[in-house]
């Protein structure tokens, strides 16, 4: 009021009165004209809801009903209006509060106990959609979508006893199909999804397991939990830059979760090791990528895929290196943990390096067979068979490192030399492999060279080890039109 109780006490009675009476009428008249604005805005907010809804841009549209329900919190239709947004966006339990709230303002409002009664159906939450969908039909008898929905009610509740029993014998397999077909009814089961990834993780499907508990995460909106077991699913996959993504995750609604903080730690540090091996590897820093790629080995010892990245990367720098006889074996270690098409080839290329050329087109070919369409596995293949028709002209002063000229003395020296260097008693595993191909080698090459007769028929383009060559007996040399006057000299060799 304009005047304080001091000036109206100066007045008479009547004038009193009057006063009071005309400051009460100011006040509604504001009072109406507020609330006259007010229902405006809600209705624009409304009508822009539905227009948005009806464009199907529900995100949107639930924009402009959060703002209706506020400018007037005890519209019942409003709240229904914005429980079938979230409805279409999926979110359950929010659609679940809003129709609670409108039959909180309005209990005989059917449509919204049957909204409610079919999504608490589509959670799995059997009972409460039994209570919901039966009042309804008690109202309504006849109403032909609330009796379907009720008529699944039971067989559904049957059939999650019966997961539950399948998967207490451990028949994980069965389960999955069951438990498949009952989410059809109840896509927004959290328990139900739960339970799938479960018998994904036990028959070893990490990545159907990882894809349900992301679903469940959405249902669950608050689920430290899940997003812990995400993270450790996804960290045993060997992918430690999306297991740290959802760690931080759970950490944003518990900072001191008591099992996503310390996991957290220890993603971090495995996950910084792989991403400084991977740049070593792309700016060419083979030295140091090796160096960290068995530092990642070491650091997770007890998760087969994080072992696989560091003997990954071990295998492709130790290549690039052209460390070929010690990347052999490495990448058969990291083979043996994970077929991958692209560590296939990179042992073929150092197959290729140590000049085992069948074992080569034998490892591209595996990749093949894994996909068809591997364009570095088809490459490799036409490649190796080209370097193994070369090979085939098997040099013995290069296999001993010896000159033409060299003496019987120099060529005994160096085959001593070669053979110690290549016995195969030096060697295991798959380097004992190319050890003995090598010395087989070095013993051709000291049988041809301090052999007088057989030098000089290497020397004039034939190998005596040849079985081929030797076909043609005696001066049977198909090349021997060669051996006078001519600059070139041909040395094979079929194996």
């Amino acid at each position: 009021m304009l005047l304080n109780v001091y000036e109206l006490s100066q007045l008479s009675d009547g004038q009193r009165l009057s006063t009071v009476l005309f400051f009460l009428l100011i006040e509604m008249f504001i009072d109406r004209a507020q609330s006259s604005t007010s229902q405006a805005e809600i209705d624009r907010h409304l009508e822009m809801g539905r227009d948005l809804l009806a464009k199907r841009q529900f995100s949107d549209a639930l924009t402009h009903y959060h703002a209706a329900v506020e400018g007037d919190p005890n519209n019942y239709l409003t709240y229904f209006k914005r429980g079938t947004v979230y409805l279409a966006l999926g979110k359950a339990k929010f659609a679940i509060n809003d129709f609670s709230r409108v039959l909180e303002l309005k209990p005989d409002f059917l449509a919204a106990r049957a909204q409610r009664g079919q999504v608490y159906l589509k959670m799995g939450d059997f009972d409460n959609a039994e209570i919901d969908l039966m009042e309804v039909l008690r109202m309504d008898p006849h109403n032909h979508e609330v009796n379907f929905q009720y008529a699944r009610i039971d067989p559904a509740r049957d059939q999650w006893v019966l997961c539950l029993d399948v998967i207490e014998r451990e028949d994980f397999t069965t389960a999955i199909a069951l438990l498949t077909q009952l989410l059809e009814m109840c896509p927004w089961s959290v328990e139900i999804r739960e339970a799938r990834a479960q018998a994904y993780i036990r028959i070893g499907d990490r990545l159907a397991a990882v894809s349900e508990y992301r679903s469940v995460n959405r249902l669950s909106h608050d689920g430290t939990d899940g997003y812990y077991t995400l993270s450790q699913l996804l960290y045993d996959l060997g992918d430690s830059a999306a297991a740290l993504k959802e760690i931080r995750e759970c950490l944003k609604l518990d900072p001191e979760h008591k099992d996503c903080f310390p996991f957290y730690k220890k993603i971090k540090k495995v996950d910084k090791v792989h991403v400084d091996a991977q740049s070593a590897m792309k700016e060419q820093q083979y030295s140091e990528c090796i160096a960290l790629a068995e530092k990642l080995i070491n650091l997770e010892p007890d998760v087969p895929m994080m072992r696989y990245n560091g003997k990954q990367l071990l295998c492709a720098c130790l290549v690039k290196d052209e460390q070929y006889s010690v990347a052999v074996g490495r990448c058969r270690e990291a083979l043996d943990i994970y077929q991958d098409p692209e560590v296939m080839c990179d042992r073929a290329e150092a197959l290729i390096g140590v000049e085992m050329y069948d074992d080569a087109i034998h490892q591209y070919r595996e990749a093949l067979d894994i996909n068809d369409n591997h364009q570095r596995a088809k490459e490799g293949v036409e490649r190796a068979q080209r370097l193994q028709k070369q090979a085939e002209r098997r040099d013995y002063y290069k296999i001993l490192g010896v000159k033409r000229t060299a003496s019987k003395q120099e060529i005994v020296k160096a085959y001593r030399k070669a053979a110690q260097k290549w016995h195969p008693d030096n060697f295991h595993g798959d380097e004992k492999k190319i050890a003995e191909k090598k010395f087989i080698d070095v013993a051709a090459a000291k049988e041809v060279l301090t052999d007088p007769e057989k030098r000089q028929q290497f020397d004039s383009g034939m190998d005596p080890l040849d079985p081929e060559a030797n076909r043609f007996g005696g001066g049977g040399n198909p090349f021997h039109h060669f051996q006078h006057g001519s600059p070139f000299q041909f040395k094979f060799h079929f194996t």
